[in-house]
Formats: structure tokens, C-alpha cells, sequence
């Protein structure tokens, strides 16, 4: 099938590629020329394991087409993808100004019937309003079909997911656009759930949202845990092997970050306020999101009694997650600029975000060297469990640092171990070490 995708954004580059991947023609358009000239040399903007060899191979093949050109983009393709971006207003809403960009963009050169589809994460009601934009933009000349399409990636891992995803969604009003997306997904071997536009719509942000729920119920365990003495860990084990409420996203930690859970929870609250619907379990999910930071730069006062000033802290991780270079509401960064306020010294690895995170940071000091970092610092707190931090030589890693003390964000190490080791350790919902040998 001819497919278009009309943003080169993580969610388009990721989909359009995968797309290609079994077998479809896709041309991704973006008004970038920059962007689009790297994209077609195989320079890929983000950092997506296994992107940039899909992407070469797909290009070479001639399946994946990359261009600026919008009317050759819709009047080439049979299935026109929106997937360009929604990031959130000052309201907490979210922008859907490019969306409807792309809407009068595809209505303005629509030549036959199309079916128009939104990959993007929108509110309820916004496939609607693409309608009636594509249709005013086009005089009403064309049918078309509008539709819901909503990803499931999760970032470090998107490729994967895309070529072995659980489901697709498919949101439609008509049998016919039904059809053709189905087609479009046999390819993924996948479930399909077919249903209407606004419960394709809501499906997305229910799932996000439920997802950074559990991620914020473990962490509210975690507060009494830790403060009798009981391992999370062994309480996520023991809750997560209930088929009722499964392992997955039970992981105490210094909390969710990313452009995902953030941004559509804060969408999702918005509508319902928008709309006079009372939300109080999302509303209690970002506050205690927003308490996990605190927690961690709390546990970080307590470790050096308060004395920050000139303390030389390693800050081990800056991505909001492994495998990926996303700063976007990263812990990291609530973390440092908290410590700056305290004058502590600070110095970071990561193994990728570094360039990043410069950008968001000011005066960031930072490494892809872990020993550099490590060397002579007074403390380290964990902030993204990235495969590097997780195997670090413990018995090297208490050499280098000048006191041995680590606040752990994310339960990488074994308190016993540390403690038989003689670390400070101070982790979440598990006993802390304070004995330094």
C-alpha cells in the first residue's frame, strides 16, 4: 500500500520506517529541508536502537521515500498518516495547532478519495475537528475517511515494539477505512481492535495513564515500606505475579519523566476540567510523581547532614529513561538545578544524552566517561539505570569516590551487598545503610 506520513517526528520516523519494514511504500514528509536531506543520507535525529539501520536499508530499497513536498506526499498515497507533534500549553492542554496544520495541508491538495489517519496523541473530539478542516480546506470536492491510530512505543525500545507490537488500534466510522487499516496491519501479525474514532482516542490516554498510575502506587508503597523496614521489591514480586495486576511499570523509583505520561496526563486532566469531569486519581498520580524528586533530594540532604556547599556530587544517569537520549521532564534535571541551588558541585555521566541535556541545563558538567566522574566525588545518586550503571565495578567504584556514599533512584544495587561492601546506601522503599566501612 502507499502510505504517507506527514511528520519525521519520533512517533512518524519510527512508524513510517516500520511501515516500509513490511512492505508498504512510505513517504515521509516534513517541512524541514535539513532534516529531510540527513534523513535521506541515513542521519537519524533521535536515538532509537536499530532506527538508523531500517531506515538505510529502507531507503536503499526504495520502500522509504523522504521529502518536503506535502502535495506530492497526499496525492501520492492512499493512507495519509498524521503523526507530527502535541506538546503541552501552559494550560496543561495540548497543542493541536501543527495538527490542524497538517489537516488544511491534506485538504488543500486532496485528489481522491484517502484515508486520512492520526497517529499523534489527541484529545477526544480532535479527528472530528480534522474532518471538518480537510473538508472546508478541500471545497468538498473528495470523500475521504477519517481515523484513530494511536501508538504504543515506548522509547529505547520502539523499534521493537512497532515490528512486534500487541495491538493496533484502529478508530473509524466507516467499514471501508476499517478495512484498508487492517490491511495495512497484517504485515505486524498483530491484534486488531477495531472500534470508533473517540474510544480510539481515549484508549491511548487511558492506557498512558493507567500505566503512570502503578508507577506512582508502588511509590506511595514504598513510603511505608521504607519506613518499616519491608522490601518493595519483594512487595512489587509478590503483587506483580497476581495475573490480575501483572509485574510491568511496578518499579519503585524516583518516578515517570519522558514526553509521554507527562504531557498526557496533564491533556487528560485538562479535558476533564475543559469539560466539568472531576479527575482526583490522576490528579494524585502527578503529585506523588512530583514527590519522588523531593524524596531523592531529600534522602541527598539527610546523607551529607544538610552540608551541601562545594560537595562533589557524581549524578549517574540524565535521560529520563535507559537507551534513549530524552531529556523531556527528566528527574535529572529537578535533581541538579536543586543541588546547584544548594552550591554543591556537580558532575554527570551518561552514555548518551549528554548534548541533550546541555541544552536544558546551564553550565552542565558532564562525562561519558564513568570513572572521570566518579573520581574523587564526595557522593553519587542514581538516576537513570542505564545497563553501564547497573554492571559498574563496585570494589572500583568505592576506590574512585572520596566517601562511598550512593543515593539509588532506582534500586540498582542489592542493599546487602552494599552494605557488606561498606557503602552509604539510601534507596527507595528499602532499608537504608548508613554504616560505612
Amino acid at each position: 500500500m502507499k502510505v504517507s506520513v506527514i511528520g519525521t517526528g519520533y512517533v512518524g520516523l519510527v512508524s513510517g520506517t516500520c511501515f516500509s519494514e513490511i512492505g508498504h511504500e512510505v513517504t515521509c514528509v516534513d517541512i524541514d529541508q535539513e532534516k529531510i536531506n540527513k534523513l535521506t543520507m541515513g542521519e537519524i535525529p533521535i536515538y532509537e536502537p536499530g532506527l538508523s539501520d531500517l531506515v538505510k536499508k529502507n531507503v536503499k530499497s526504495g520502500k522509504l521515500y523522504f521529502t518536503t513536498d506535502i502535495k506530492y506526499a497526499v496525492t501520492s498515497a492512499e493512507i495519509i498518516i498524521i503523526a507530527v507533534g502535541t506538546p503541552p500549553l501552559p494550560s496543561g492542554e495540548a497543542d493541536l495547532s501543527y495538527i490542524f496544520s497538517a489537516a488544511k495541508s491534506i485538504g488543500e491538495n486532496l485528489n481522491e478519495y484517502k484515508v486520512i489517519v492520526t497517529k499523534s496523541t489527541v484529545p477526544l473530539g480532535t479527528n472530528l475537528k480534522i474532518k471538518e478542516i480537510v473538508n472546508e480546506a478541500s471545497g468538498g470536492k473528495y470523500d475521504f475517511d477519517i481515523a484513530s491510530n494511536p501508538e504504543f512505543l515506548r522509547e529505547g525500545s520502539a523499534v521493537y515494539d512497532t515490528l512486534n507490537m500487541e495491538r493496533a488500534v484502529i478508530g473509524t466510522e466507516t467499514e471501508k477505512a476499517a478495512l484498508i487499516l487492517e490491511e495495512l496491519h497484517k504485515g505486524f501479525n498483530t491484534t486488531i481492535i477495531k472500534t470508533d474514532v473517540s474510544t480510539a482516542e481515549l484508549i491511548k490516554y487511558a492506557a498512558n495513564s493507567f500505566l503512570a498510575t502503578k508507577i506512582s502506587f508502588i511509590n506511595e508503597m514504598a513510603k511505608l515500606a521504607e519506613k518499616f523496614g519491608a522490601d518493595i521489591n519483594k512487595i512489587a514480586e509478590g503483587m506483580g505475579t497476581d495475573s490480575r495486576i501483572g509485574p510491568h511499570f511496578l518499579k519503585a523509583g524516583i518516578g515517570y519523566g519522558g514526553s509521554c505520561f507527562p504531557k498526557d496526563i496533564s491533556a487528560l486532566l485538562a479535558t476533564g476540567i475543559k469539560n466539568g469531569i472531576d479527575l482526583p486519581i490522576l490528579e494524585a498520580v502527578t503529585k506523588v510523581n512530583v514527590q519522588q524528586r523531593n524524596i531523592i533530594i531529600n534522602k541527598i540532604n539527610e546523607a551529607f547532614n544538610g552540608e551541601l556547599i562545594n560537595k562533589r556530587i557524581a549524578i549517574l544517569g540524565l535521560a529520563f529513561k535507559p537507551n534513549t537520549d530524552d531529556m523531556r521532564e527528566s528527574p535529572a534535571i529537578t535533581v541538579i538545578n536543586e543541588l546547584k541551588k544548594a552550591n554543591a558541585d556537580i558532575i554527570a555521566y551518561d552514555p548518551i544524552a549528554i548534548p541533550n541535556a546541555c541544552k536544558i541545563i546551564p553550565d552542565l558538567n558532564a562525562s561519558t566517561n564513568i570513572d572521570d566522574v566518579l573520581n574523587g566525588a564526595d557522593g553519587v545518586v542514581i538516576i537513570t539505570d542505564w545497563k553501564e550503571i547497573k554492571e559498574i565495578d563496585l570494589d572500583k567504584m568505592k576506590t574512585l569516590l572520596k566517601n562511598p556514599i550512593v543515593i539509588d533512584g532506582r534500586n540498582v544495587f542489592d542493599p546487602k551487598q552494599m552494605e557488606k561492601m561498606g557503602f552509604y546506601y539510601d534507596s527507595i522503599g528499602r532499608p537504608k545503610i548508613t554504616t560505612i566501612i
